[in-house]
């Protein structure tokens, strides 16, 4: 199958894949309803993070405008067992709500898109791990910060949370393997976890494993993706 694998450009260093890669955004739906056309995509897979809301919904309309199918890779979201304390919230500004009013050591596990609603708690001391340092002055002042790259293993949250005496997490509920890790430590260490429900998107296939995904393509290795 002939391919081509586009990422938004977020990170400094973005994972190399063994694919033609293409960097940056289309420039809405209009932009990748031409990209599709000019580039004669047959199909699309949309496996971006499941918060990357805004470029699923640009995916989905302009494969709808350019009548091209569009399958979904999303990994299934975390599901609470026995001894875990979670409280589920709609959406960032859900998430700034649920904190207590009394200071916390708070481990923000969100990346560093949204950080700037948590400055209207500036009381608690906010822990970040970011894939890449950032460039400028974060929106939290005071936060602490390290620089890592998944996947996490248990072990090492569990020596970080105590390290960091954290006692609240807030996370994505992004789903897989990779990023699990705090919330297994969180369940050891007996501690409350903010978890902030993935945004939901549209008229869309969604497959949970690369097989489902392989499946849905066939095998008709004329196409051009």
């Amino acid at each position: 199958m002939d391919a081509v694998f586009s990422y938004a450009g977020r990170t400094d260093n973005p994972i190399e894949q063994p694919l033609p890669t293409r960097i940056g955004g289309f420039g809405g739906v209009a932009g990748l309803t031409h990209y599709l056309r000019t580039e004669r995509i047959t199909h699309v897979i949309d496996a971006t993070h499941p918060f990357a809301a805004g470029l699923s919904r640009n995916a989905t309309a302009a494969c709808a405008e350019a009548n091209i199918p569009l399958c979904a890779l999303e990994r299934a979201a975390w599901q609470a067992g026995d001894g875990d304390d979670w409280t589920h919230v709609s959406d960032i500004d859900a998430a700034v709500a649920a904190l207590p009013e009394e200071p916390a050591h708070v481990f923000l596990a969100i990346g560093r898109q949204n950080l700037a609603p948590f400055a209207a708690k500036p009381w608690h001391q906010y822990l970040l791990r970011l894939v890449d340092a950032p460039t400028g002055p974060l929106p939290l002042p005071g936060a602490e910060y390290i620089v890592a790259r998944g996947p996490f293993a248990v072990a090492d949250d569990l020596r970080l949370l105590r390290s960091r005496r954290v006692n609240l997490i807030v996370a994505k509920n992004s789903g897989g393997s990779g990023a699990r890790a705090k919330l297994d430590a969180a369940r050891d260490l007996h501690l409350p976890v903010i978890l902030i429900d993935r945004p939901a998107i549209q008229n869309r296939l969604v497959k949970h494993d690369v097989a489902g995904v392989m499946a849905w393509l066939g095998h008709d290795t004329d196409l051009g993706v």
